[in-house]
């Protein structure tokens, strides 16, 4: 069983990827995408060298997709979830910035530009602690595209 959770996670996981970089996606590819995260992030949890980084990135995943997928009250739960897996675990800037993300992404689609300016802040705080180049690139390309959705979004009104 080892080696079909080991086989699962990954397979799909990286299909997961293709649909979520395709230029369109249909109502069946979105619950192919929605279907295909969760199974990655379920077979990950079942293999037994699975690490906290590896959670945090099925979290991560889940939450993406479900924010694609329309569905941001459960995106932001898995960001929440992701977000406390790399605090407990201390795991570098760059997981905690993409928890961030994360949240940030599930509040643009909640509409709530106030809460997701709040995220974004935090995630370009991580993203300053990150070392690695490479990382640091990737997480500012997606930070950078969610700078753009909420300065293209309307405004809450002062309560």
């Amino acid at each position: 069983m080892e080696s079909a959770h080991r086989q699962f996670s990954v397979q799909c996981f990286n299909d997961c990827w293709t649909l979520i970089d395709a230029a369109e996606r249909t109502a069946e590819d979105v619950q192919e995408m929605v279907l295909l995260a969760s199974a990655s992030l379920w077979h990950w949890k079942q293999r037994p060298d699975c690490t906290p980084t590896n959670l945090s990135i099925g979290l991560w995943q889940v939450a993406r997709v479900l924010a694609l997928a329309g569905s941001p009250d459960l995106a932001a739960a898995f960001g929440e979830h992701c977000l406390r897996v790399g605090q407990q675990a201390g795991l570098t800037p760059f997981y905690t910035g993409y928890a961030r993300e994360a949240l940030c992404r599930a509040a643009v689609v909640q509409g709530r530009w106030a809460a997701a300016a709040a995220h974004l802040a935090q995630a370009q705080a991580e993203l300053a602690r990150v070392q690695e180049a490479d990382e640091r690139e990737l997480l500012a390309r997606d930070l950078d595209s969610l700078a753009q959705s909420i300065q293209a979004g309307p405004r809450e009104r002062p309560a």
